[in-house]
């Protein structure tokens, strides 16, 4: 009995009520239905949201903490992309797919796939620093959340600056748009400038490994385009015959083992 009115209570608010003395009847019977339910012991769950002015500055400071925490959720893709091996890795692969001709094989969602997790078996330790140091001890109470931003983003920062290996023209040139004085430690690099000289720095060397691996694969297309023109075949696309040499180039010589070893060792 109790369950069904529960369930009558629910599924009154829907009903449309047609005339007034539908109203006055189905006013009765709500009240009976109360009136029996105060009488059994059943209590009716009642829902008051309301919103208040804030009391103290720390009240207002920790909302603006939780909205801004929200924003880093939001960006967390850009983050991933930007920040780690996951740029370089993703535009060397589609050099190789775009190099061999190769237009739907593998599948771009395959090859981002590919991407994520050799990013995530590169960046490893450094989410691994990140947890141990920042994100632990702050799940733990024992620090804050502006100790929980330093001590995470100073793996990030370690490991952007360590892959310019030495090459920090990059930096410069942000430190100079930004009207900054020349830094005297990597620690006086504020970070805003750190991410755009790494993004730099990745394009640049991704596109360094792009056109090395373009070089075998544009000699066959030359070779092929040649025998082609000599034989008096201009109107077959030189294409449709270089990319089966293509493959079977690339599988001889263990294409993908050794060009994700390479990848994963020019980050070590």
């Amino acid at each position: 009995m109790k369950k069904f009115l529960f369930a009558f209570m629910l599924l009154l608010p829907l009903v449309s009520l047609g005339s007034q003395t539908a109203e006055e009847t189905e006013g009765d019977a709500v009240s009976q239905i109360i009136e029996e339910a105060q009488s059994s012991n059943f209590n009716i769950p009642f829902l008051n949201l309301s919103l208040r002015e804030p009391e103290t500055n720390n009240e207002v400071a920790l909302s603006i903490q939780l909205i801004l925490l929200l924003t880093v959720l939001t960006l967390a893709p850009s983050i991933v992309i930007l920040m780690t091996s996951f740029l370089r890795i993703s535009i060397v692969l589609d050099f190789i797919k775009r190099a061999m001709s190769l237009q739907q094989v593998p599948p771009s969602n395959v090859l981002m796939g590919i991407a994520l997790f050799l990013t995530l078996f590169v960046m490893w330790p450094t989410f691994s620093e990140i947890y141990d140091n920042a994100f632990k001890p702050f799940a733990d109470g024992e620090i804050g959340f502006t100790e929980l931003y330093e001590e995470g983003v100073k793996p990030l920062r370690l490991f952007m600056y360590t892959q310019m290996d030495g090459n920090h023209d990059s930096i410069a040139l942000f430190m100079n748009m930004s009207g900054l004085d020349q830094p005297e430690t990597f620690a006086d690099v504020p970070t805003y400038v750190v991410i755009p000289a790494f993004i730099l720095n990745e394009l640049t060397i991704a596109f360094k490994i792009g056109i090395l691996l373009y070089f075998p694969f544009i000699v066959i297309d030359m070779v092929v385009s040649s025998i082609l023109m000599s034989m008096g075949m201009i109107m077959l696309p030189p294409v449709m015959i270089s990319m089966p040499f293509k493959l079977i180039l690339f599988v001889m010589v263990d294409g993908w083992g050794m060009i994700i070893r390479q990848l994963i060792l020019s980050f070590l």
